[in-house]
């Protein structure tokens, strides 16, 4: 097949314009043009008076051959790529040296599913609930400020990206195209096809719920097993080398070739770890507010006259500043259309996150605003070991319980009591939608005073960008403290510990991944360096 990138059509154009395109600009003459798939579809809103859709086409044709001569100059114009996923391994049908695979967020979800396909059968650790039970103890906290410390936003069937706009969409390298697979995946389990071609695909999280559910069931119908409420709460190291895990049961479970699929917030296990001196260090990470402003707002400033047009839907934004105190402030986890959430995993502490629906049609659009730190920053510095970000995780959140009311509401402010430093006393004509609810207070005292400081500067800085950013009415949220793990257990380039053979480090929680789309990327790599290496020591032994 042949692929075309940037090809530009209006808005409003009809669906039968885009074949006549793709022939227009290949000059082909009729006929010639057999087939298409659309493989990526954008919108280009640098102009808000003519937005146009770009797409990326793959094609085939009558003779690709001359087509491709006669474009080689061209470099909108080449053979389409080969995103089909290739099985590493299989296991031999004598194989009973059965993997672990320690959490079931979408990185051990994906993991587990690579595994399963590979006929290795995991065994999955999931220290939560499966996804309806765990949905429901997450409303109790949110209804009735009722937290259950094993089963909430942070752990469960799903992970942390359960609870989340479900983005399908990263940055990271991806050579295999791997990321491919997991949308695959995903489709095949029961999300919205469009998901393969669309610009910053998301699912939510209403629909998020049957999906996990779905693979699940193919992972058991593979062989795999699932066991929910199973917290590993120690592991066995023998000679440097994984033997197997024990429970908070007191069962013990032997394997030699475990997945660290564990979410950010694991901090029991990564004290655990640590403990048994398994190799980690610090790494930086983000901490800030959440930020609430009408999504009519965003929609007009983002795509003017086309705000609300049914194919845009809820208009998104990135933004970043570089405050004159030497921090970076930038948006995180935009949510068009969505809520404010409770995401504490911990009692007396309070944390905040963002979340849709795949409707995305919440009155509010919201987003992180937060400031990049350093280990440097942490209490006691670099000095004080893989640790302390944790530490800092942990005071921050602790204070903004107490600021909150003691009671899980979040403490908030207006943008512009925030930017004038003074508390707020009652709210304006935006309705924060974090529940259990808000308590109006300054929001000074629940961050560090370099971040107060450059969150303050960036928000004007942001209205030149996105007028009405600033709006005195628009409200600040507090704390997001868990933008990503405050440290990174370290691996090699077979994906193992640096000092532990057969742990395998993985996904957000051992800071390899950010999102669904990364985690889901890295569990499936990580699950082909252990099928390979339990190939090879099956053979050696």
């Amino acid at each position: 097949m042949l692929r075309i990138t940037e090809l530009t059509l209006p808005i409003d154009h009809p669906p039968e314009a885009l074949a006549p395109a793709i022939q227009e600009r290949l000059r082909l003459p009729d006929g010639d043009l057999h087939n298409f798939i659309v493989y990526k579809r954008s919108y280009d809103a640098r102009k808000r008076s003519e937005l146009n859709f770009v797409y990326t086409v793959d094609c085939e044709l009558r003779d690709e051959a001359a087509i491709l001569a006669k474009f080689q100059d061209d470099h909108h114009i080449g053979p389409s790529p080969d995103t089909s996923y290739k099985v590493v391994a299989t296991a031999p049908a004598s194989f009973t040296n059965r993997p672990l695979v320690i959490g079931f967020g979408p990185c051990g979800i994906f993991a587990a599913l690579a595994l399963a396909q590979m006929g290795f059968k995991p065994i999955v650790l999931e220290r939560g609930k499966s996804v309806r039970e765990r949905t429901q103890d997450t409303w109790g906290l949110w209804r009735k400020n009722v937290l259950n410390p094993e089963s909430n936003v942070q752990f469960g069937e799903g992970g942390a990206g359960l609870f989340s706009d479900g983005k399908l969409y990263s940055q990271v390298k991806d050579p295999k195209y791997h990321g491919r697979k997991v949308l695959n995946e995903f489709v095949k389990a029961g999300a919205p096809e469009e998901i393969l071609y669309v610009n910053k695909p998301h699912i939510g999280t209403f629909r998020l719920t049957g999906v996990v559910t779905r693979m699940r069931e193919e992972i058991e119908a593979l062989g795999g097993e699932i066991r929910f409420e199973q917290q590993v709460t120690d592991v066995l190291i023998e000679d440097g080398r994984m033997r197997g895990v024990t429970l908070k049961s007191g069962e013990t479970i032997h394997a030699d070739h475990v997945i660290l699929a564990l979410g950010h917030s694991a901090r029991e296990t990564f004290r655990m770890l640590h403990a048994r001196n398994v190799f980690m260090e610090a790494k930086p990470f983000s901490i800030g507010f959440r930020i609430e402003h009408p999504q009519s707002l965003i929609d007009k400033a983002r795509l003017g006259q086309y705000a609300g047009h049914p194919l845009l839907g809820a208009a998104d934004y990135k933004l970043v500043h570089h405050a004159k105190n030497g921090r970076s402030v930038y948006s995180f986890c935009m949510c068009p259309g969505g809520t404010v959430v409770a995401a504490t995993s911990e009692l007396n502490r309070v944390v905040t996150n963002g979340m849709s629906q795949y409707s995305r049609n919440e009155r509010n659009a919201n987003a992180g605003i937060v400031v990049g730190i350093t280990p440097e920053d942490y209490p006691g510095g670099v000095a004080a070991g893989p640790l302390a970000g944790l530490a800092l995780q942990e005071d921050l959140e602790s204070r903004a319980y107490v600021l909150g009311g003691r009671n899980y509401e979040a403490p908030a402010q207006l943008v512009g009591d925030f930017i004038a430093a003074r508390p707020s006393t009652a709210l304006g004509s935006v309705e924060p939608s974090y529940k259990p609810g808000v308590r109006l207070c300054d929001l000074a005292p629940s961050l560090p005073s370099y971040a107060i400081d450059a969150i303050r500067e960036a928000l004007p800085a942001f209205e030149k960008q996105i007028k009405g950013f600033a709006m005195p009415d628009a409200v600040l949220t507090g704390v997001e403290t868990r933008t990503s793990s405050p440290l990174r257990i370290t691996r090699d380039a077979n994906y193992q510990s640096l000092n532990t053979r057969g742990l395998y480090p993985a996904g957000e929680g051992a800071g390899y991944a950010g999102g669904i789309m990364s985690a889901g990327i890295d569990g499936i790599r990580v699950a082909e360096a252990l099928a390979l290496s339990l190939l090879a020591d099956a053979k050696s032994a």
